[in-house]
């Protein structure tokens, strides 16, 4: 019987979050707990890279991290941000975010609607005599610069923030009593296996969301409960509710 489910993300902001419409349906607990952190790296470790940011003349942004982390390096750095710097976002709302550093100008913030490059591509294109820089994680594939490259523009990525793990305490590991976990990236599950290297999974269910963190459980000798999305459920909170009903026949 599952009662008391463990939520790898922080917790949502707004009252209005399926998380608590299933809380109150199943009779469930839901603790929400990442097990990651993202840190943003020094500037003399951002000056190894070789980048000169006033060498560009647009940014893309991925996430609001990459916002924060991006104009928190610019500040130590000196970097003197031009008024004519374009922001090309993969959604609305991280667009929205640049507001807490510059004044928001819609003729030089881009956005997106589905949260992928893919989208912003055919606005790129009109900007294509831009110098494209792209702020990433540590933890980063090719797919921006193969997809810049398609179209080719100049780019640039560079590292400017870490994921590492958000290490439980000790009191943390003594409470350790869920029912389930829940996991959104594959540095989710190292950080399981760093902070609870004896870990048995035994009656524990484990879901997990999107194909790379899927084959990082399995990968870690999980036994995995819930897969999501799917076709029929594109969300973890949808598939977790199916889960839970399907528990209860």
């Amino acid at each position: 019987m599952i009662k008391k489910i463990l939520v790898s993300q922080p917790k949502p902001t707004s009252d209005k979050s399926p998380y608590y419409d299933i809380a109150e349906r199943f009779g469930v607990e839901l603790v929400f707990r990442p097990f990651i952190k993202v840190e943003g790296i020094s500037a003399r470790e951002f000056r190894t890279q070789k980048v000169t940011i006033t060498d560009y003349t647009a940014v893309i942004f991925t996430s609001r991290h990459a916002i924060d982390h991006f104009f928190t390096l610019a500040k130590e750095l000196r970097a003197n941000i031009s008024e004519d710097m374009k922001y090309f976002c993969v959604t609305e709302t991280i667009a929205l975010y640049i507001q807490k550093y510059v004044q928001y100008r819609k003729r030089k913030v881009f956005y997106g609607a589905s949260g992928k490059v893919d989208d912003l591509l055919p606005m790129m294109v009109k900007h294509k005599n831009e110098r494209y820089l792209v702020p990433q994680s540590d933890v980063h594939n090719d797919a921006i610069a193969q997809l810049l490259d398609s179209k080719k523009l100049q780019h640039k990525e560079c590292v400017m923030y870490r994921t590492v793990s958000n290490d439980f305490t000790e009191e943390e590991v003594k409470a350790f009593d869920y029912d389930m976990l829940l996991f959104f990236s594959p540095s989710g599950i190292e950080a399981l296996s760093k902070n609870f290297p004896n870990f048995q999974q035994g009656d524990i269910a484990i879901a997990t969301f999107g194909p790379t963190t899927a084959k990082a459980a399995e990968d870690a000798g999980l036994r995995l409960d819930l897969k999501a999305p799917s076709e029929k459920y594109p969300s973890m909170t949808g598939a977790l509710q199916h889960f839970l009903l399907m528990q209860e026949d």
